[in-house]
This record gives C-alpha cells, sequence and structure tokens, in this order.
C-alpha cells in the first residue's frame, strides 16, 4: 500500500453524478429551497476546475464564514475581491459574481415604498430600515429628509463602518 498522491485520486465530475444530485436540475426538480447553501452558490459560480466542481468551490467559500453560525451566510457580503480569488478555482470573474449577488440580495431586502412613507414615531422608522439592516455587521449613519408633513423625501447613507463611531 502506497500513499494516494493527489493525481491520483479520480475527481467526480458534475456529469457523472445522477441528475438529482446536480444542482441545476434538483433545483428544477425540487426547487431552491431544497439545495443547500454549496448547491445555491455553485449555482452562482456556474463552473467548476479540472480538480474541483462547482460545489466543492462553493464548500471552499462557505469555509470562509466558518467562525459564524453555519447558516449565517451575511459575511459573504462583507467578503473582497481579493479574499475569493484566493481560493484556488476562484477567478476575478466567479469572485464578482458572487459578490454582485450578494449586493442583489441587499436590495431585495430594501423596502421599495420607502419614499412617500409618513413617519411618526420612531417606529416608523426601525419598521422602514429593520429588513435592509437586520443581518447588516457594519455600523450605518443615514439621513432621513423629510417634507412638512413628514413624509420621507430620501434617504441619504452618510457614513457605513466596521467600527463604532460618534457623529458630533
Amino acid at each position: 500500500m502506497g500513499v494516494k498522491r493527489k493525481e491520483d485520486i479520480m475527481q467526480i465530475k458534475m456529469k457523472q453524478l445522477p441528475e438529482s444530485e446536480r444542482p441545476y436540475e434538483k433545483m428544477e426538480f425540487y426547487g431552491a429551497e431544497k439545495l443547500s447553501n454549496s448547491e445555491l452558490l455553485a449555482i452562482i459560480i456556474k463552473c467548476g476546475t479540472k480538480e474541483e466542481t462547482s460545489v466543492s468551490l462553493a464548500q471552499k467559500v462557505l469555509k470562509l464564514g466558518q467562525s459564524s453560525n453555519k447558516n449565517d451566510l451575511t459575511f459573504l457580503q462583507d467578503l473582497t475581491i481579493e479574499e475569493l480569488t484566493k481560493i484556488k478555482g476562484i477567478g476575478k470573474v466567479k469572485a464578482i459574481q458572487i459578490l454582485a449577488t450578494c449586493e442583489l440580495a441587499k436590495r431585495i431586502s430594501k423596502p421599495v415604498d420607502s419614499l412617500k412613507t409618513v413617519i411618526k414615531d420612531t417606529k416608523d422608522v426601525a419598521t422602514l430600515f429593520m429588513k435592509e439592516m437586520q443581518n447588516e455587521k457594519r455600523e450605518k449613519a443615514k439621513l432621513l429628509i423629510l417634507d412638512s408633513k413628514n413624509v420621507v423625501i430620501k434617504i441619504i447613507d452618510i457614513a457605513t463602518r466596521r467600527y463604532k463611531f460618534c457623529i458630533t
């Protein structure tokens, strides 16, 4: 018995997997909610390398957030292109695809009808920003511009930091 070398280990290709185990087909047959986080991310990544499938690349990306809760994917929005491209098989384009998807997810969670909202008290402000900011790891300062009837005219992000900041 000798030691197995990397080149001796046979890599499984997606086409060799049963259709029910491939991320694209699995989503088509069973729906997105039945896919694991790595399978969903593999669909975004699209294709793997000669050595690894898109699912195994996705698992490596998810390991970057290993210190946090296994099901908490919010760490993905804080990753940089440089951090992602350190993973062999994740180039600049795949890193950008992942980060663009994270940005879309953030935008989906923003309230659509925030303008023209009437602000009567602090609960209205909390409701306005709750979905958008519930998973935010950074502190944000926002400027809420209201008209004379307390209707939101504009919302401006004035500061974002990973650490506490003070506005005087």
